[in-house]
């Protein structure tokens, strides 16, 4: 799909044409997730350059309940790939009753789980989980760098919208500079390992929250990826009313 296309209206108003919208508004449409990445670091003045837009997010009372850990290591960046590949190895034993030699008591402690967090047991990010524990899907997808989103717990409001608005400008202003990232949901998984806590030097009040693989792009992955158009509340004039 091109900037070009996808013209609709709002309200029974014509919306502009995508090949008018600015430069943000093109940065913001044409980003997407990166999962093959080029054998080449990042400079470092680049990755300075994001942070720096991370670091103007928004935050309430601007408190700004973020922190970040920059990993360029190759061999820091391997092992931890590991040791959450072995994790995911673990979690599809106890809940993959399709596979799992638990059988019906693999089946049970599935049903009680997506209970308990739905979100996370969604076939989604479960279907991802058994690709990493199968060795079909790397967890950094080869980015030769990776920055970790740390939470100070103690932030005023919603600190974890606060990381995502601030993950959300470093990830615009790669792509603004022809860089390309992918947020790693999956360093949760050593958020509460008290050997990674050291060994990345995270101490209290910081958490691990998101991850961000920041790397060159294989190929042109730029383009609109097709969203689904949701049904707009629009209170004006002393009515609502739903637009699209």
């Amino acid at each position: 799909m091109g900037i070009e296309s996808d013209q609709r209206t709002l309200n029974g108003l014509e919306m502009p044409q995508r090949k008018s919208w600015n430069e943000v508004e093109k940065v913001i449409l044409e980003r997407r997730s990166v999962r093959n990445y080029k054998n080449k670091q990042v400079p470092e003045n680049l990755v300075r350059r994001i942070l720096e837009a991370g670091r103007y997010a928004p935050s309430a009372g601007n408190y700004q309940p973020w922190s970040f850990i920059v990993i360029r290591d190759k061999k820091v960046i391997d092992d931890i790939e590991s040791f959450i590949s072995k994790q995911c190895k673990f979690l599809k034993f106890l809940f993959d009753w399709k596979t799992s030699p638990l059988g019906p008591v693999s089946w049970l402690l599935a049903q009680i789980v997506m209970r308990l967090i739905p979100n996370k047991m969604h076939p989604t990010p479960f279907g991802a989980l058994f690709m990493l524990a199968d060795g079909k899907l790397k967890v950094f997808h080869d980015a030769p760098t990776v920055i970790m989103l740390l939470k100070d717990r103690r932030g005023v409001g919603k600190p974890d919208i606060d990381i995502g608005i601030c993950g959300q400008n470093i990830v615009l202003a790669a792509h603004s500079l022809g860089l390309g990232t992918c947020w790693i949901g999956f360093v949760e998984l050593i958020r509460q390992m008290p050997n990674w806590k050291k060994r990345l030097g995270i101490e209290y009040p910081y958490e691990i929250s998101e991850a961000i693989a920041v790397g060159y792009p294989v190929g042109h992955p730029d383009g609109i990826v097709p969203r689904e158009i949701h049904k707009i509340g629009w209170i004006e004039g002393g009515t609502k009313r739903f637009v699209s």
